[in-house]
């Protein structure tokens, strides 16, 4: 949320340890709740949801890349990716990104 409507009363929700804020009234309670604070975890948490969050399973399933080579050559593809941004990360102490890197996640 960028700026408030002046004049308009808010609803304040929580729900896992987040606090949202959204519009009462018509027409502006259309728009989606925002986060406006909560537990520092559980906000935190919402940054991983929003990638996960459209997966049943976000862990290996080693099995199924055991079994499909097409599978097993995106995660280690994905891993090589991953350890680059990390070694970035430990490098340069910011959050530029690797210039000769794509993105893994879309």
């Amino acid at each position: 949320m960028d700026k408030l409507i002046p004049g308009q009363s808010l609803i304040y929700e929580r729900a896992n340890g987040v606090v949202y804020a959204r519009y009462r009234d018509p027409p502006h309670n259309s728009i989606p709740r925002w986060v406006v604070g909560g537990e520092p975890e559980a906000v935190e948490n919402l940054k991983y949801e929003k990638i996960i969050g459209k997966f049943d399973t976000f862990w290996p399933q080693w099995d199924i890349i055991e079994k499909y080579p097409e599978v097993s050559k995106e995660y280690i593809k994905f891993l090589k990716t991953q350890n680059k941004y990390i070694t970035w990360e430990k490098l340069s102490h910011e959050s530029e990104r690797p210039e000769d890197t794509n993105s893994v996640i879309r």
